[in-house]
Parts: C-alpha cells; structure tokens; sequence
C-alpha cells in the first residue's frame, strides 16, 4: 500500500514540474488550440496537457512497479503508449476519422486479444451467459472504442475531463486494491496522481488543455479498466472482496456522464436527419453553460452527478444486471428531461431579462460627406457619363 502512496507522489510531482515547461514550449512553438467554431474558450490556449499525465504515469509506473506486475501489464501499456501517439499525431497534424479509427482499432486489439482483457460473460442477463469467443473479443472491442471517444467529446470544458476521470480511477483504484487486483489498482491510482498534477493547471481558467493526447488516453485507459472490473466480478477473481452482483450496470455508472452525452447526442442529431458526428453545442456541459453556471460549476455539478449514481450501485450492489441496468436507464433519461426542461426555463429568464440589443446599442444614423482627391478631378481623363 505504501509502494502506491508512493507511485501516486510519483507521478503528482512529475506532473507539477514538467506541466509549466510543457506550456512553455507549445507557446513556444505557437501551437495553440485557438478559439472560434464550437470551442468555447475566448483566447488561445496550449494543448497536448496530455503529454505530462501519460510521463507522470510512466514515472510512478515504471519507478514502483516490479518486473513481475510490470509483465503482467505489458500489453495494457503498449495499447495505451499507441493510444497516447495518436492521440499526439492527431494534435499536431489532425488525422482522418478513418486514420483515427485505424490506429484505435490497433490499441485496443493490443490490449483485448493479446492481453486478454474483455468481456467474457454477461452474467445472466436475458438468460445470456458465457460469450463465444468471436462475440466477446468484437463486443469489447466495439465497447472500448465507443467509450474512449465518448470520453474524447466529453472533454470540451476546463476541468471536466480531469474530474470526472479522477472521480472514476480512485473508485477503480480502491476496489481492485481491496479485491486483490493490486496491479491494477496501482495503474489507477497512479493516474489520479497524473491527473490531479495536471488539473491545477486546467481549472478554469485553463493555462493548458489535454487534447486529443490526454483525452483518448485517458478515455482509453478508462474503458480498459471497466472491462477489466466487470471481468474481475465473475466470482472467481477478487471472490474475497467487495462483489457487484451487477457489474455491466455498475461499469456504465462508472462512466455515465461521457456514455449518456453521447448517446443523447447522437439521437438528438439523428432525429434532426443530421450526421452523429456533425460538431456543435449540444452537449451537456453547453446546456449548464447556458444556465449560467461557470466551467468550475459544470465540472462540480456533472462530477457530483456521477458520484450520485456511483453511490446508488454501491448501495444496490447486491442486486443484479436485469434490475439495475432498466433502473439506470430510467433515472438517466429522468435526469436528461429535467435539464432540458430546467435550460430552456432558465434561458428564457436570462433572456426575458436581459436588455433588448437596441437598447444596448442605440441606432444612430451617421451621415458623412463624401469626398473625392483634387488630383482625381485634375486628372485629364474623365468620364462624365
């Protein structure tokens, strides 16, 4: 447990020293995330934060770790290393969604067939039990990469993604510690040690973004983790620990505010007959950024939602997939209808009593006399027709 405390330190203060230089040298070399479009922000700011989360990892991974555990994660870490240079490629040089999708599909089958990582069983749900081996390693699959860009849209905010990751690896980190999957639980908390590093400068208002670079890492790292809780409940791993006897329902509570943002997203953009993957301001975070609330509030507020429905599995652990998974969904599209309904009221408020724009800038109409250059008229060719 100390060797963890201390892989946490680790990677805080790798984080704390390098993050300033990092800024430095993207000012440096100008390659600031500019405002205008969809992006919210009123000035440029340096991107590619996540290059000190991924070396602050490293750092408390790599210094703490044994050769035995280091092994044991060997493809984890190469799937993330591919995940963390796209992620970079991509914020320097923007790639294609097919590129983006070729190298996610590389990561991720790293990790899933090589590594062995994925969902194995659905516990019973709808009668359906254990997988056929096909269907496990493309349903992952589908999963990790559905998630890690669920993550990637998430992060369109100043603290968001950095709260709400952190949120996840300390309830992550502590029940692998506590179920006996200490390896895992060490990468988990050594990412809160990372990531924590890296939100002090991310707070609103931010002196650096993640980008590309730390989102899909993270989002990655994320979902290959849940895949791995959901696996380490199926009675034989961790059987000493703390059990959910509904581990689907609980990974997607773990991840409930990029998985439910982009669900909402997509039918909304759907509906309208437009492409799911057309940019804009639809998502959650632009809807409390309409009501008012500030980035640091938007982050507080969704953070404070995910632990809610984090705490509810953890009460309601005991019960299985079939009951908890309707429940969320219920509870999710509640929430969903109640912001909608409590945006567009608070919007009209702000508007009702707002100044007219009018009345903030009063017509004036200006009338100037124009006038033409004496060399004009003393040229010899005029036309005066």
């Amino acid at each position: 447990m100390l060797l963890v405390l201390f892989s946490v330190l680790t990677a805080f203060f790798i984080g704390i020293i390098i993050t300033p230089i990092l800024i430095f040298l993207i000012k440096r070399g100008n390659l600031l995330d500019k405002p205008g479009g969809r992006k919210i922000h009123k000035y440029s700011v340096p991107s590619m934060g996540g290059i000190a989360i991924f070396i602050g990892l490293l750092g408390g991974t790599l210094i703490w770790l044994n050769y035995q555990q280091l092994v044991e994660i060997r493809f984890f870490m190469l799937g993330l290393s591919i995940m963390f240079i796209l992620g970079l490629r991509d914020d320097l040089v923007e790639l294609t969604a097919y590129q983006k999708l070729i190298g996610q599909l590389i990561a991720v089958i790293t990790v899933v067939v090589l590594g062995d990582v994925r969902i194995s069983s659905f516990y019973e749900l709808l009668g359906i039990g254990e997988l056929p081996i096909w269907f496990s390693y493309a349903f992952t699959i589908f999963g990790i990469i559905g998630l890690t860009n669920a993550f990637n849209l998430i992060d369109g905010l100043d603290g968001l993604a950095g709260t709400l990751s952190i949120i996840t690896f300390l309830v992550l980190g502590g029940w692998f510690l506590y179920s006996g999957e200490t390896t895992y639980g060490f990468i988990a908390l050594t990412f809160v040690g990372a990531v924590m590093s890296f939100l002090i400068y991310n707070w609103h208002p931010a002196k650096i973004f993640m980008g590309d670079t730390g989102s899909l890492t993270l989002g990655f790292a994320l979902s290959v983790l849940c895949v791995k809780f959901i696996e380490s409940n199926n009675g034989d791993v961790g059987s000493d620990g703390f059990q959910f006897n509904a581990p689907l329902a609980t990974a997607a509570a773990l991840l409930i505010v990029p998985f439910y943002d982009t669900l909402r997203v997509f039918v909304k953009r759907a509906r309208k007959g437009i492409s799911p993957m057309t940019a804009d301001k639809s998502h959650v975070h632009h809807f409390l950024l309409r009501m008012g609330f500030t980035h640091d509030q938007v982050a507080l507020i969704l953070g404070g939602v995910k632990l809610g429905f984090i705490l509810i599995v953890i009460v309601f652990h005991e019960l299985p997939d079939i009951v908890m998974i309707p429940a969320l969904f219920v509870l999710v599209v509640l929430a969903g209808v109640i912001l909608d309904k409590l945006t567009l009221k608070r919007v009209k408020e702000i508007v009702k009593d707002s100044p007219r724009v009018l009345a903030q800038r009063p017509y004036q109409v200006v009338r100037k006399k124009v006038q033409i250059d004496d060399e004009v008229l003393r040229q010899e060719d005029v036309n005066l027709n």
